[in-house]
């Protein structure tokens, strides 16, 4: 006979995992098909059942399950969102370059969310995309969603923590980091094209007869991609530090709500 509560477990531990990959960066892509997310959240389930522990004592699926369900559905989703936050941060740089040289008219498709996003944003989040696989910081998210756990247990009610004042001052906190760490990104390139304007409307002050609109967008190009070409090595440390913020964040979130 099939012991109702290994069932449930199992139920509720899947949800936790495959709701986390549902919002967590690079796994919420919507290149990533839902069949996958599924299907890695199934075996990974499976796997740390037996971490888990059977520590419920559910015989109907009624409406203790069902809370236990949401529970575990709201704390996957809400950890992957943290994260997600941070890795926003490229995007917002990205907007800031953009504003400068020109590019905000133009933009392309975000592989990440489906929408419309800046042309330098989508090119340091693929460049972004290609460093995380390479630290293994995919390894590492799935570590830190089974050491979940250890904070929130399955049988734990600790839904109603959401709405306290330090996990609220947390998310205003994570919010207020993703536009400093979009400044840190984007502050090389956005104050040499504000001193690029700045040059150039000293230009066009002293020598009217030269049109500066048609000779300064495309030097802000060229000195655009030229600082780019220069920086791209140091980009590789800015995101291992953004990397280990979303690490910390997660960290730091599970620590408020144990």
């Amino acid at each position: 006979m099939i012991d109702i509560s290994i069932i449930s477990t199992f139920l509720l531990v899947m949800v936790r995992i495959t709701t986390f990959f549902v919002t967590a960066p690079i796994f919420s892509a919507k290149g990533v098909a839902a069949q996958f997310k599924i299907g890695l959240g199934f075996f990974i389930a499976l796997l740390i059942i037996p971490i888990v522990g059977i520590n419920l004592n559910i015989t109907d699926l009624n409406g203790t399950f069902l809370f236990y369900l949401f529970q575990e559905a709201l704390i996957g989703l809400t950890i992957g969102w943290v994260a997600q936050l941070m890795f926003t941060s490229i995007q917002v740089a990205g907007s800031f370059v953009d504003l400068q040289i020109g590019f905000s008219l133009a933009n392309v498709i975000d592989p990440q969310t489906g929408a419309q996003s800046p042309v330098m944003g989508n090119f340091k989040y693929t460049f972004a995309v290609l460093l995380f696989f390479a630290l293994d910081i995919h390894h590492i998210f799935i570590e830190g969603i089974i050491a979940s756990y250890q904070f929130l247990p399955i049988s734990g009610e600790w839904v109603v923590r959401l709405n306290d004042e330090p996990i609220l001052l947390f998310i205003l906190a994570i919010f207020a980091k993703m536009f400093v760490v979009a400044f840190k990104i984007a502050a090389p390139i956005v104050i040499t094209l504000f001193l690029a304007d700045v040059a150039l409307g000293i230009i066009a002050r002293t020598v009217p007869q030269l049109n500066v609109f048609v000779v300064g967008i495309p030097m802000k190009v060229m000195l655009n991609f030229l600082l780019l070409s220069l920086i791209s090595a140091s980009l590789i440390y800015i995101f291992k530090d953004l990397f280990q913020e979303m690490i910390n964040s997660i960290s730091q979130f599970l620590e408020l709500m144990r």
